[in-house]
């Protein structure tokens, strides 16, 4: 086994959902440190910027049945450029440990002896309950809230009884491409086909945007609508807050008149 140089380390630092000013101070600190930057593709414009001039960019972007470089090969790469005694930043959308498969990057580098050290960053489904003002959470509407990833290999399969329903929110992240197989999925376990849904595009960056719809129409919806990634789905009651929040606005701005 080749022997790290003192000074090789790598650094996973979580970029959360896509603005520069909700990273962490030391997450700012490591980009700033790095000599080398392995980045995902959904990592936000904001963030790329403060990636330093004299950083080494290594882009190993993942999209549907297209990766740039597999799994156990980013692993493997991470390690090289440590043992070659550089500081390696693995930036990461949202938080290396939610589905950011940040856990088997930092086995690869223990199994190497290279020093790893995680910073986490603002989770997607973070960001975006709180960039719309859409608690996933709420006294009256959800005691419980859920997280799974949507995509479709092996969903027939998966139990997700529970996970959903009244006093539950459920989000689901990477679901748009199996959004109508898993309403459907849903569905078939049991809740009702009029629950809420809301479907969130490019939380917190400027170009955020918000839809709503019943789960029924949850497939239809991401299509009529043209939803890209990065983008999550949420399911259940709070699905609705932002909508009454803006209409509860609106009446504020046009009360009604007093006779």
């Amino acid at each position: 086994m080749a022997i790290p140089t003192p000074n090789g380390r790598v650094i996973l630092v979580g970029a959360g959902p896509g603005a520069a000013d909700l990273l962490t101070v030391r997450a700012v600190r490591a980009l700033a440190a790095a000599d080398v930057v392995v980045h995902d593709g959904l990592v936000g414009d904001e963030v790329m910027a403060l990636i330093p001039a004299h950083a080494r960019r290594i882009g190993v972007a993942k999209r549907r049945a297209r990766h740039t470089l597999p799994q156990d090969q980013i692993g493997e790469l991470l390690v090289a450029e440590a043992l070659a005694g550089h500081t390696v930043v693995r930036l990461k959308g949202g938080d290396p440990f939610i589905f950011g498969r940040g856990g088997e990057e930092v086995a690869a580098c223990q199994a190497a002896g290279v020093p790893v050290e995680v910073i986490p960053g603002i989770s997607a489904a973070n960001g975006a309950a709180a960039s719309l003002l859409l608690p996933l959470t709420h006294r009256d509407h959800a005691s419980m809230v859920s997280f799974v990833a949507g995509e479709c290999r092996g969903l027939a399969d998966q139990d997700w009884v529970g996970l959903a329903g009244k006093g539950r929110t459920l989000v689901i992240y990477m679901g748009l491409a199996g959004a109508t197989a898993i309403a459907d999925k849903l569905m078939a376990d049991g809740l009702a086909p009029d629950t809420p849904v809301a479907v969130i595009e490019r939380a917190t960056q400027p170009q955020e945007r918000l839809v709503t719809s019943l789960l029924a129409d949850l497939g239809g919806l991401v299509a009529r609508e043209a939803i890209q990634s990065p983008a999550l789905i949420i399911v259940g009651d709070v699905a609705t807050l932002p909508a009454q929040a803006k209409a509860i606005a609106k009446m504020k701005e046009n009360p009604c008149p007093v006779y």
